[in-house]
């Protein structure tokens, strides 16, 4: 049985203040009254209501968010058809070649991931811009979805898809109706996960982004270089929001999936 020593707790709230302080300060003083980012001037909400002016910000939010949504969407498509392939047909010529570029990604520092892609769409003639970027985020993503999924895959029961082969279900018809259901926590971690790189990643798309392109991380290191402003903390502030939601979004979903996978269990051992 654990217990709770003074360095234990200690070490626990040393490290939690590390990663989350930050963060706490940034949200605190996104609602400073006063335009110095460190001088506390009172509370006012004045901050967000000037980002609703400040269009610059709103597009570059807006081309992040469709991006994101886009490469998100991309990336758990090819990441869950790449983690079947792994998990279910493990012995085609080429597999360990086909893993490894699977999750290159993963390990592969950024400048060199966003350097060669920009070189690809120098190479093919293809104009930087609100593609490229999408085409890179679902490029860093899709390895992301593609080892959360193979992860549930691994433990998944077979046994059910060969009962529902057995009454006549077609493999297309069995996996829609039968493995993507119970997959279905895994697959939107996956897209979660994908969704809130893609809106955090800023080195990638500085070297695939091009004129009308600029995402919202970019915009704001740009402006920070020039001097940290409450607009600032405001948009961080909503991001991190964002992240949060979705966070706790997708933690809600794989928890009532399992439990009412445990219920069915119980249900279908108690008939047995």
């Amino acid at each position: 049985m654990l217990r709770w020593t003074r360095f234990n707790i200690t070490s626990v709230v040393l490290g939690f203040a590390f990663l989350y302080l930050p963060i706490v300060l940034l949200v605190i003083f996104s609602f400073n009254e006063s335009k110095l980012v460190t001088v506390w001037g009172g509370f006012s909400t004045k901050w967000y209501v000037s980002l609703l002016s400040n269009q610059a910000l709103l597009d570059a939010a807006w081309v992040t968010v469709r991006v994101g949504l886009l490469s998100a969407t991309f990336a758990t498509i090819l990441g869950t058809m790449a983690a079947i392939t792994l998990v279910r047909f493990t012995r085609f010529r080429g597999r360990i070649i086909f893993s490894g570029l699977v999750y290159a990604p993963l390990v592969m520092p950024e400048v060199i991931t966003g350097l060669s892609l920009l070189l690809l769409f120098v190479a093919i003639g293809l104009d930087r811009g609100f593609w490229t970027i999408t085409l890179a985020h679902t490029t860093l993503t899709m390895c992301f979805v593609a080892v959360v999924v193979q992860s549930r895959l691994l433990s998944f029961d077979q046994s059910i898809e060969e009962a529902a082969q057995d009454l006549g279900a077609p493999p297309v018809r069995t996996f829609f109706e039968v493995t993507l259901p119970i997959i279905s926590p895994a697959v939107f971690s996956g897209w979660i996960l994908a969704f809130t790189l893609s809106l955090d990643d800023l080195v990638i798309a500085s070297f695939t982004s091009g004129p009308g392109a600029t995402t919202l991380p970019m915009k704001i290191y740009s402006q920070v270089r020039l001097g940290v402003t409450p607009e600032i903390n405001a948009v961080c502030t909503i991001l991190i929001a964002i992240v949060a939601i979705g966070v706790i979004c997708a933690s809600l979903v794989t928890k009532r999936r399992e439990v009412q996978r445990e219920r069915d269990e119980r249900a279908a051992a108690a008939t047995a």
